[in-house]
């Protein structure tokens, strides 16, 4: 009988803990970027150290973030794309979004750099030369933060890329976009965190032909989804983590990711 008190006893414990544990995940959607950089199992112990809330993080393209958001199939978005993320604060969808950190996006390409876009300062210049050599480019083509800033580069530099025979639309994350354009001898448009964090381990034989436009900034924003629209959002965990990434302790970890050269993937700016 003993032995039988006893089993029970270990089965109600092993349940109270599956479903405290149950209450203490939260399902963050998030952008291929972070994930691929390595900065996720940079901060995330941290986080789950110190509150005991487990994030589990499901990487995809902004767009596709953003929209398992609108469904309530998540309960925080970590993504890239401002305007996108307001729009979608302003619909319902979410609520109390932030700046968190930044970096920038660059072209890379071959070493021989085919198109000669080597010391351009244009982004869009860099396309529209990409374009008149029919250089090939691959393209995320996934909605994501990076295909919605590649996009309005190539509308900028006048040019409908879409159907031509050099442009390939992939429908990847960046770190597989960025291995398909070393195959191809192709150009393509990067996160500089995803580069660096990536580009030895993959044996990358490409490198960056341009960098520093201004149009190439890139800003991450989190944001919860709308517990009034979704009842079943794990609301108080999830601005636990979004209250903590914007913290002072947040921010350390974010400053603190580098690669093994000492390069900062991300500057964290939340106000």
């Amino acid at each position: 009988m003993r032995k039988y008190f006893s089993a029970l006893i270990l089965i109600a414990g092993l349940l109270t803990t599956v479903g405290a544990s149950a209450q203490t995940e939260i399902i963050c959607a998030s952008t291929t970027s972070t994930e691929n950089s390595g900065l996720f199992g940079r901060i995330l112990p941290i986080f789950e150290k110190k509150t005991g809330v487990k994030v589990k993080v499901v990487a995809r393209g902004t767009g596709a973030a953003i929209e398992m958001g609108r469904r309530g199939d998540a309960d925080v978005a970590f993504v890239h794309a401002k305007e996108q993320e307001l729009k979608a604060v302003g619909e319902g969808a979410f609520v109390n979004r932030h700046d968190v950190m930044y970096n920038d996006f660059v072209i890379i390409g071959p070493v021989g750099d085919p198109a000669k876009i080597k010391g351009m300062k244009s982004a869009a210049g860099a396309f529209k030369k990409i374009a008149g050599t029919a250089a090939p480019f691959v393209s995320r083509g996934d909605n994501s933060g990076t295909n919605t800033k590649e996009l309005f580069l190539w509308k900028k530099a006048g040019i409908d890329p879409k159907g031509r025979k050099w442009y390939m639309e992939a429908g990847q994350g960046m770190e597989k976009v960025q291995r398909i354009a070393n195959e191809k001898r192709a150009y393509t448009l990067t996160d500089r965190g995803t580069w660096l964090a990536t580009k030895d381990k993959d044996r990358l034989e490409m490198v960056v032909v341009l960098e520093g436009d201004p149009a190439l900034f890139n800003q991450y924003g989190v944001m919860a989804v709308n517990p009034a629209k979704y009842k079943e959002v794990r609301y108080k965990e999830g601005m636990e983590f979004v209250n903590w990434l914007i913290s002072k302790d947040g921010q350390q970890a974010i400053a603190s990711f580098k690669d093994k050269n000492g390069n900062a993937l991300f500057i964290p700016n939340a106000k």
